[in-house]
C-alpha cells in the first residue's frame, strides 16, 4: 500500500481507514480538533517517536497533518531522511474542516487555540514592534531587538525550522489538553485488534 508524499483532503478522507495518522501539532493545538484517530505527537517529538513511528509505518501508511500542511511536510521529511515512508496532509486540518469533515476533541467541547504559525507571527511582530519602540524612546540599541527579530525568520524561512514556534510549542497554554492516556508513542506503537 504505497502513498504519495502528499495525500489531497479527498485522497485522506476516502482512505482514512488504511491510514495510522499522527498530528504533529502542539498537544494545544491538537486538543482544539484533530482528524479522528489521531495521534498526537509534535513536531519535536518526531526524533524520539522514530522507532515506534518505523513500526506503525510497517503496519499502515503513514499520514501526517498539522494546521495548514507547513509542519507536516516538514515531520515527513525527517521521517523520509530515517527511511520511513509517509505523506502530508495538504492544506492541514483547516482544510480537513473546510470540506466539512469532523474533527475530534479529546474534551467535551472544543478549545479554542491559535495555530502555530499565528501565534509565531504575533509574537515576532509584538518584539519588532518592541524593539523600534524601545530604540526610538529609550535607547538606539534596543532596535538590535528588531534586528535579532528579522534575523531569525529569514534563517526560519531558509532552514524550514522555527526556534521561535519551538518555543512557544512549550508554553503552559499549548501544553493543555493532554489527557491522561494521551501518551503518543504507546498509542502509535499498538497492535491492529484482530478481525
Amino acid at each position: 500500500m504505497s502513498v504519495s508524499a502528499a495525500l489531497s483532503v479527498s485522497e485522506a478522507f476516502h482512505r482514512r481507514h488504511e491510514l495510522t495518522v499522527v498530528d504533529v501539532r502542539t498537544p494545544g493545538e491538537f486538543a482544539s480538533g484533530h482528524l479522528p484517530d489521531a495521534v498526537s505527537i509534535p513536531l519535536d517529538l518526531i526524533g524520539r517517536a522514530l522507532p515506534d513511528l518505523r513500526r506503525a509505518a510497517g503496519r499502515r501508511p503513514l499520514l501526517v497533518v498539522c494546521a495548514s500542511g507547513a509542519r507536516s511536510e516538514s515531520a515527513v521529511a525527517t521521517l523520509a531522511s530515517h527511511g520511513i515512508e509517509a505523506s502530508s496532509l495538504t492544506g492541514g486540518t483547516a482544510a480537513w474542516a473546510a470540506e466539512g469533515h469532523r474533527l475530534d476533541h479529546p474534551g467535551a467541547r472544543p478549545r479554542a487555540v491559535w495555530a502555530m504559525e499565528r501565534q509565531v507571527r504575533l509574537t515576532a511582530g509584538s518584539l519588532v514592534l518592541l524593539g523600534l519602540l524601545l530604540g526610538l524612546l529609550v535607547h538606539p540599541a534596543f532596535q538590535l531587538l528588531s534586528a535579532g527579530i528579522a534575523a531569525g525568520l529569514v534563517f526560519a524561512a531558509l532552514s524550514n525550522s522555527c526556534g521561535m514556534a519551538v518555543v512557544l510549542g512549550r508554553l503552559p497554554f499549548n501544553q493543555r489538553g493532554k489527557a491522561p492516556g494521551d501518551a503518543p508513542l504507546p498509542s502509535v506503537a499498538r497492535e491492529e485488534p484482530p478481525a
